[in-house]
């Protein structure tokens, strides 16, 4: 038994983390609980994107090893950052963006990563 068996709770913990991380992103920052900012915010970004993407790729099994997700993800996180900054009570920041990219992007090597072993061991030799 693996954690890939546990599929339905990925995705529940996808759904959850994904509402939670999109609404904490839009409410006034007077709303958030002050541990939030207690963090470092980029640090912030990244983890939670990249918790985004592994929540993701756990959850799924994806053709193309995931890049669809990536992009969506990605686009995604430029969408709230626009909303934020549409929002006049937060700040679209673009160094916010790209740490939502690294915490994807980080996340997605690894994956290939682990499962380039596997791609290559299954045609033989």
């Amino acid at each position: 038994m693996t954690l890939l068996t546990f599929r339905p709770a990925w995705k529940l913990a996808f759904v959850l983390s994904f509402l939670l991380i999109t609404i904490g992103s839009l409410l006034p920052t007077q709303r958030l609980p002050d541990l939030a900012f207690d963090i470092w915010d980029k640090a912030q970004h990244a983890t939670g994107f990249g918790w985004l993407m592994l929540c993701g790729l756990m959850a799924h099994r994806w053709r193309d090893g995931g890049l669809r997700l990536a992009v969506a993800l990605a686009v995604w996180g430029a969408v709230i950052e626009l909303l934020q900054a549409w929002s006049g009570w937060r700040r679209g920041d673009l160094a916010d963006f790209l740490a939502d990219l690294i915490g994807i992007t980080v996340v997605l090597l690894a994956w290939m990563g682990a499962h380039s072993g596997r791609t290559s061991a299954s045609r033989g030799p």
